[in-house]
């Protein structure tokens, strides 16, 4: 499905600001901030001014001086409300809130409540400023990650490093990078080591050491020499463009609740609208001292009170803040709707490798079956086999140092599967699993059916020559991870991997997890997710590396990718991005998500609840235009405070 694309710099807070008000919504520096609170400023000294007259009972601040008077004050605040009224109304959007500030306040003049209609507008216009002010810094850690986007790169043609923009470098060429600097696009470093400050990508600040052959990413820092890198991706495919584009769509994804609270408002503004001219005609029928004017001052009350701006704001300024707390975390949302998701979910199944290991594989130990064969030399042919294949294991076995001159194979062939057969000094060499020993008629050492870790046999000239074992390491904070997620209220933990079963099981039974099942082939995690998925009341969140686990990310209902900074597959497929590879970060993100969750639903208790007693108060004629000001705007204002708490919050 194709997302639609957001540009956070134009992204408004809400779309119902008049738009008049002169970059209310977003402002680039003091001067833009102080020329939006011009005409609140105007208003606000001539109401001041007015209410003055008014008091000393001044004698020529009478009939129509006084009405132009505090008309003047109005229209600074007042016509872009009620300019955008109209516009909506235009657009066939009627029942807006600028229609219901727009009636009461004119409604107020009417009935020669000047200073009432005056303050209403002028409150709710401010209101909307400090409302805007305060969306504006929820946003504030997202849009941060607009300015680590790398503005030129230093590029080597024609002899010579040139600075040209980072969209016109090219696959393969060489970037030059001085300190202090920022990686303009992925690549692979071509220097001998490097140290990189990478919180702009996973929100840590601790110094990464990267050694020559090793990825890079756009948006980090270099912070020690000179270094230079060969680009592997264009700039539009980089690190840092992909997560700026995943977060800029995850503020357009809405949450099941911010989507009903804008639904109820589409029905909730015309139905008090049609309440509040009820209340001026009929109590005509049943009040035998009916006096028009005060229960048209009721109903115009009624109407202020029961505009949505705090529910309408404040949501949405909650998810924004949520999000926000989530990427200086080291944690990326795709939309709101997983923060709400996030908070359901009660089992966790967790990938091994890459997920709760490092996915790093060393040598364990080396075992010789054949006298004539010393150490070195069976792994020189091991290596020799295995400098063929990319597997990870392959690697682990290529960084054992054997002392002496290196062997070269020849036909290299891969038997699927089961290991691969070639020869290296002319002798014919298998390299493999038991699978492949015994279909070849070879006799497998009784202890070697005991060994837990990854077995790698070697068959010289139809003799096995012997093996080693491999073994991945559990990343530093696995136990915790594990630990963290059970004090959050998961009650149910499992670990599927396409490991063999028995490292599966004795990794699962190290971390404390529930049960675990291992040997499985992407379709068959698939189809255990699905069973798991299948029962009542199961939501169901799946960790995984971002590449082999692409379909159960895709089908669970939170897919969570650990370490996805450079998985084009995890940007793609999962809904919840862990950039620093630690797996008790998705404790955290369970967190962040039910505090963001707590405080929308006070949002909105915080609204109803005031505005249902103040609504009562005038209807029954005991609350006036200013506590109907207080039971709007304030009402906002203080949920907009409730809000912005998230941005300040910490998280364990």
């Amino acid at each position: 499905m194709k997302k639609k694309k957001v540009n956070l710099r134009d992204l408004k807070p809400n779309s119902k600001e008049p738009q008049s008000q002169d970059g209310a919504q977003d402002h680039s520096g003091n001067s833009s901030q102080i020329k939006a609170y011009i005409p609140a400023i105007i208003s606000f000294t001539m109401l001041i001014i007015g209410i003055g007259l008014d008091y000393f009972d001044v004698t020529f601040f009478k009939d129509w001086i006084r009405i132009t008077w505090y008309g003047i004050a109005y229209l600074p605040v007042g016509l872009p409300v009620v300019k955008a009224g109209w516009e909506s109304i235009k657009k066939g959007d009627v029942f807006t809130e600028f229609l219901l500030m727009s009636i009461a306040t004119i409604g107020a003049f009417a009935i020669g409540e000047y200073p009432e209609g005056v303050a209403v507008m002028l409150f709710y216009a401010v209101g909307e400023l400090f409302q805007n002010a305060a969306v504006n810094r929820a946003k504030g850690n997202i849009k941060a990650l607009l300015d680590v986007r790398p503005n030129e790169a230093r590029v080597y043609r024609n002899n010579d490093y040139i600075s040209v923009s980072p969209e016109t470098v090219a696959i393969g060429e060489k970037v030059q990078v001085r300190v202090g600097e920022k990686i303009p696009l992925d690549g692979i470093l071509l220097s001998e080591k490097g140290s990189f400050n990478t919180a702009a990508l996973t929100g840590e600040s601790k110094p990464d050491t990267i050694v020559k052959g090793e990825k890079v990413f756009s948006g980090t820092i270099n912070l020690d020499g000179v270094i230079e890198i060969e680009t592997t991706k264009e700039f539009k495919d980089s690190s840092i463009a992909r997560i700026l584009d995943m977060v800029q769509n995850a503020t357009a994804r809405k949450s099941k609740t911010e989507l009903f609270i804008r639904k109820f408002a589409r029905i909730y503004t015309p139905i008090v609208v049609f309440l509040a001219i009820a209340l001026t005609i009929l109590p005509y029928f049943f009040v035998s001292d009916y006096v028009f004017r005060e229960w048209l001052y009721r109903a115009l009350i009624f109407l202020v009170i029961s505009c949505p701006c705090a529910l309408v704001i404040s949501i949405p300024l909650g998810y924004f803040g949520g999000l926000g707390a989530a990427s200086k975390n080291g944690i990326l949302f795709k939309g709101a709707s997983f923060l709400d998701e996030m908070t359901r979910v009660t089992t966790v199944v967790m990938d091994k490798t890459g997920t709760v290991t490092k996915g790093v594989f060393k040598i364990k130990d080396v075992v010789i079956s054949s006298g004539s064969l010393s150490e070195p030399e069976m792994m020189k042919y091991l290596m020799a086999m295995e400098e063929q294949s990319t597997h990870p294991i392959a690697r682990a076995i290529m960084e054992h140092k054997a002392d002496g001159d290196s062997f070269q194979a020849s036909e290299v062939s891969e038997i699927a599967g089961k290991g691969l057969k070639g020869t290296v000094n002319g002798k014919t060499v298998l390299v493999g699993n038991k699978a492949l020993m015994t279909s070849n008629n070879l006799e497998v050492p009784v202890e070697a059916d005991n060994i837990v870790e990854s077995i790698v046999m070697i068959s010289i000239e139809g003799k096995l020559a012997g093996y080693v074992t491999i073994a991945d390491e559990l990343k530093d904070d696995a136990h915790q991870a594990i630990k963290q997620i059970r004090e959050s209220g998961i009650s149910k933990i499992i670990m599927l991997s396409g490991d063999k079963d028995s490292i599966t099981q004795q990794v699962a039974k190290e971390l404390g997890m529930d049960w675990a099942k291992g040997g499985l082939l992407p379709e068959d995690k698939l189809n255990e997710v699905e069973k798991l998925m299948s029962a009542n009341n199961n939501k169901l969140a799946f960790i995984g590396d971002g590449i082999n686990d692409a379909p159960v990310l895709a089908a669970s209902d939170v897919g969570v990718a650990m370490g996805g900074l450079g998985s084009d597959v995890a940007i793609e497929t999962a809904d919840v991005i862990i950039q620093t590879d630690q797996p008790s970060k998705f404790a955290k993100a369970v967190k962040i998500g039910r505090s963001t969750r707590r405080i929308v639903w006070q949002n909105i208790g915080l609204a109803f609840g005031v505005k249902a007693v103040v609504l009562i108060l005038g209807a029954g004629g005991v609350a006036t235009m200013w506590e109907a000001v207080f039971a709007d705007v304030g009402v906002a204002l203080l949920a907009i405070l409730n809000a912005v708490r998230l941005q300040n919050m910490k998280w364990k």
